[in-house]
């Protein structure tokens, strides 16, 4: 059957249904192939708070969005142009955020009278008229791949659960992808279950071989790859990207890799990811808490490994004290706190830029220590690596925010060469003069000394020191001089920190600022507003204590400045309180990133156009 074929620039596509209907697997295969075909490629998990979600419910949908073009990407995408909903929630949640004449496949099996009624929908919408509007292609996927796999020897449940392979079949079909990353993929996930890898296999090519024989599907599209610099590539979570940014890290700084971390989502898979580097000597600790996770890093400092802790909100929260304790004793320390909605518990699944007040403030004491994010997946890898130079560097515990969506999204990222990236090991002093409390007149770091080394014997500890000799002192002098050199430690730290680039006109009205995760749908909608010849500024930080030398410039030159963020304006109280100059906040606090078109008309309202 002859199909019409398409070229499209780039296309975003949404894969929902239940918490158990592996969305996320699909997707997350969907992005993979998408990136291996050579695809520009920005993804979003989207699932459920709890650990399985009531079956059919509006707020039990799990989602997996793949942007994916032969442009640079730098979003997951606003408008959906496909949507594959395996239920009636799934497609009431999503159809808001479906392009007008856009895909929809819906699995029939998910419309029964009983979902209906827990998407509380009155009649049927595939048969109401209501998406007449919409590409739809009704599919009863449960009923082809129940008939397909009769004789498998499979349980009806684990049937069911190849209904999403099929999907992500026709998914293939639909945009011309290969089959065999998949296939490479089950074999070796199902390698030791044989009748489950053939059946999903077979179902994989069953949902390709559909499409293709269809009437209903009359055509297909196709995405030319994407002109990347050269060089070789991978697909990679910012989770990923942290885990591997610290075990190259501790290559260049010639020192063991230590992870003393607890689970916490979205935190979580850095610590799987670093379980799988034993190779290159990392060793890592599933302490029994968060603060047991910290205390065991800073023992692993001590004894002269890189060592760092992952977390989100509420670990960070209990690892401050401890936190405090690294800073009095001027240990390099990594903290990547990976962030998420709160407050308490709040929505652990979600996304939110929550934590920055506290990353800068949140110690008892004078405590102050040196606070980056990173702004893309990819860029986890760059920024986990500069928060272990910065804290050898300068002997201080470093925070890394990230959060959950840059986490658990992925995109390509160019594999650097080690030979690219800096030497950043220490110095150990060595020599019998030692005292553990003498600086460098540069950086004001202390000297660092490996533990057992014989005529270095110290002591350091939560108790105030005397400066030099690092002996308990209650002096109030002492205490005073001691908090200031602390202080004027990670004020040099602003040597290290790059003036702040600006983006756009010299002459615009309105300067955008952001921070972290808004980087792409800020820099999608400030690209596509200059192409309309509307005059803009961008500055985007990444290194948030200190601030750029040059940012207060740019702060007093523009009348106007405006700056999204997923909290309620946390960068706006700091930039206002610093520059003492009134600044415009656009606050998205939903549990999502904020999409392109979200921040254009925001802009377009300020400047009144």
């Amino acid at each position: 059957m002859e199909k019409q074929i398409r070229y499209l620039d780039e296309v975003t596509i949404r894969f929902a249904g239940d918490s158990g209907d592996g969305m996320q697997l699909s997707g997350s295969q969907f992005s993979d192939t998408s990136a291996s075909t050579g695809s520009d490629v920005n993804t979003f998990p989207d699932y459920p708070s709890e650990i399985r979600a009531p079956e059919g419910t509006l707020y039990g949908v799990s989602a997996y969005q793949v942007h994916f073009g032969s442009k640079l990407v730098k979003t997951p995408g606003d408008k959906i142009d496909v949507l594959i909903a395996m239920n009636a929630a799934s497609l009431k949640v999503n159809l808001p955020h479906l392009k007008k004449n856009g895909i929809i496949i819906a699995n029939t099996s998910g419309f029964t009278d009983k979902y209906l009624k827990l998407a509380k929908y009155e009649t049927n919408p595939l048969e109401n008229g209501s998406l007449d509007d919409y590409d739809l292609h009704t599919i009863d996927i449960n009923s082809i791949v129940e008939k397909e796999l009769a004789n498998s020897g499979l349980t009806p449940k684990n049937i069911d659960r190849t209904k999403n392979i099929f999907a992500l079949g026709i998914a293939y079909w639909l945009f011309g992808m290969p089959l065999d990353y998949t296939q490479k993929w089950l074999e070796k996930k199902f390698s030791k279950k044989p009748d489950v890898r053939d059946a999903n296999l077979k179902v994989l090519k069953l949902g390709w071989d559909y499409a293709e024989n269809s009437p209903d599907f009359k055509v297909k599209f196709r995405i030319s790859s994407a002109k990347l610099e050269p060089g070789i590539y991978r697909n990679i979570t910012g989770n990923e990207a942290v885990a591997l940014g610290m075990v190259v890290a501790s290559m260049k700084a010639k020192l063991p890799l230590f992870l003393g971390s607890y689970p916490i989502t979205p935190a979580t898979e850095i610590l799987h990811h670093i379980s799988g580097y034993k190779q290159f000597g990392v060793k890592h600790l599933q302490a029994e808490d968060e603060i047991a996770g910290v205390c065991s890093a800073i023992g692993a400092s001590y004894g002269g490994a890189l060592a760092f802790t992952s977390t989100s909100g509420p670990g960070l929260s209990l690892k401050v004290e401890a936190i405090g304790l690294a800073v009095i004793l001027e240990l390099p320390l990594v903290i990547v706190d990976v962030q998420r909605a709160g407050p308490s518990t709040g929505m652990p699944t979600k996304t939110e830029q929550a934590d920055l007040l506290m990353a800068l403030f949140g110690r008892h004491g004078e405590a102050p220590l040196p606070v980056i994010a990173a702004n893309t997946a990819s860029d986890c890898f760059q920024m986990a690596f500069e928060a272990s130079r910065l804290a050898i560097k300068y002997m201080t515990p470093v925070i890394l925010l990230t959060d959950g969506y840059l986490g658990q999204s992925a995109e390509p990222w160019k594999i650097p060469k080690l030979s690219e990236l800096p030497d950043i090991s220490p110095t150990f002093y060595t020599k019998p003069d030692y005292q553990p409390y003498r600086r460098d007149p540069e950086t004001l770091a202390r000297l660092w000394a490996l533990p057992g080394t014989k005529g270095l014997e110290h002591r350091i500890g939560g108790l105030e020191k005397e400066d030099i000799t690092g002996i308990v002192s209650q002096d109030p002098l002492n205490h005073q001089k001691m908090v200031e050199i602390r202080a004027q430690k990670i004020e040099r730290v602003i040597q290290d920190v790059p003036d702040v680039e600006l983006m756009g006109d010299e002459d615009a009205e309105l300067l955008l600022i952001g921070w972290g995760s808004t980087y792409g749908a800020i820099k999608t909608a400030f690209d596509k507003l200059r192409e309309d010849g509307i005059k803009l500024a961008y500055i985007h930080l990444k290194y948030l204590n200190p601030m750029p030398k040059n940012l207060g410039a740019y702060i007093h030159k523009f009348p106007k400045i405006l700056i999204p963020e997923n909290n309620l304006g946390q960068l706006k109280f700091l930039l206002q309180a610093k520059y003492l100059k009134e600044v415009l906040g656009f606050p998205k606090i939903q549990g999502q990133t904020f999409r392109a078109y979200e921040i254009e008309s925001k802009i377009k309202e300020v400047l009144n156009i």
